[in-house]
């Protein structure tokens, strides 16, 4: 692609006869800016836009999971990891990431996100095996205790999917974008089941050392649209597919803060798109909260800078919190109640 267009999001209850509604959510646009590798940045008219580009733009987004694109959704962060970065330990017994399960569905989560490796910077690799061991159970134990919403199983292998389907998981969460199994994409489109594409230049264990990037907003499209293209070709609908820009995922505090000012773009993709900041270091870097328990209002003023820009849903760790301010800020916005 030689021209990316990145919608001007607005939102609110007065808009102009000719914008254009973002995604078939509650964005719209007038205006896009014109980005390339090779020319300065320009803002044009939406009208002005090639139509393969308005149908990227402006195609309502199908369900995922059961969930509706028209309106946020939360996905629920519940690590059953000793190491995780934020949280690791709080719920590697059953009983507690069960009860942690539980308690972010009273509170608001329109789906549960289990994971069993660690993916933080610097994080190593966990056997098959314990993967299996620290979310299969988790899964089985939810369902049993009556969970109705959708679970996502975070991982990056094949048998672990395997497994997490089979105690009830919905959706596959992979942070390598499907490019550490070669297996997983395939059992993916077998099963029928709905993924989300990350991207992340690198593995955990090694990420965080020097990233590098051309141009960080455009490199992490291009890989994200050659996964999901790659997808597509194994016999998985775009429309079954979330993709994941990967904030702080072999990224520094530069791009991130490109990618989410600029993360509108991404609905170039064609897909809804998932926004995944929660706690991380650049929040406690540009909050001065140097423990990851204190970022949650940083958290909190990301996902809505995210939702402002249409994202359709949010990975948090303090789901009560964040479905509150969405309430708050939706009703600010629109002047009714979510």
């Amino acid at each position: 692609m030689t021209e990316y267009f990145r919608p001007l999001v607005q939102i609110g209850p007065a808009r102009p006869d000719a914008a254009l509604t973002l995604a078939g959510g509650w964005g719209w646009f007038t205006h896009v800016e014109v980005l390339s590798r090779t020319a300065p940045a320009q803002v044009i008219p939406a009208s002005q836009m090639p139509p393969a580009a308005v149908t990227r733009l402006t195609s309502a987004r199908p369900a995922v999971a059961g969930l509706t694109m028209g309106r946020p959704r939360i996905m629920g962060i519940l690590n059953t990891t000793p190491d995780s970065f934020s949280d690791g330990g709080a719920h590697s017994n059953l009983a507690d990431a069960v009860s942690a399960g539980l308690l972010m569905a009273q509170n608001g989560a329109d789906i549960i996100d289990i994971g069993g490796e660690s993916t933080r910077p610097g994080a190593s690799f966990v056997p098959i095996e314990v993967e299996i061991n620290r979310t299969a159970p988790t899964i089985q134990g939810l369902r049993a205790a009556g969970l109705q919403l959708p679970i996502s199983i975070d991982t990056r292998k094949a048998a672990v999917a395997e497994a997490a389907v089979a105690m009830g998981a919905d959706l596959v969460n992979d942070v390598s974008g499907f490019t550490f199994d070669p297996a997983l994409g395939p059992f993916c489109q077998k099963n029928s089941l709905p993924v989300c594409v990350m991207h992340a230049q690198g593995d955990p264990a090694t990420m965080h050392l020097n990233p590098s990037y051309s141009n960080v907003v455009l490199d992490v499209y291009d890989t994200l649209e050659h996964q999901i293209s790659m997808l597509e070709a194994g016999g998985i609908a775009r429309g079954s597919i979330l993709a994941d820009p990967g904030i702080g995922f072999g990224k520094n505090l530069d791009h991130n803060l490109a990618l989410l000012a600029r993360i509108s773009l991404f609905h170039m993709l064609g897909t809804p798109l998932l926004l995944g900041a929660s706690r991380k270091k650049f929040i406690g870097t540009l909050g001065h909260a140097s423990k990851a328990r204190d970022r949650t209002p940083g958290s909190i003023a990301v996902a809505l800078a995210g939702l402002a820009q249409g994202v359709q849903m949010v990975r948090v760790h303090d789901v009560s919190e964040t479905r509150q301010a969405i309430a708050l800020w939706h009703a600010s916005h629109f002047g009714d109640i979510l």
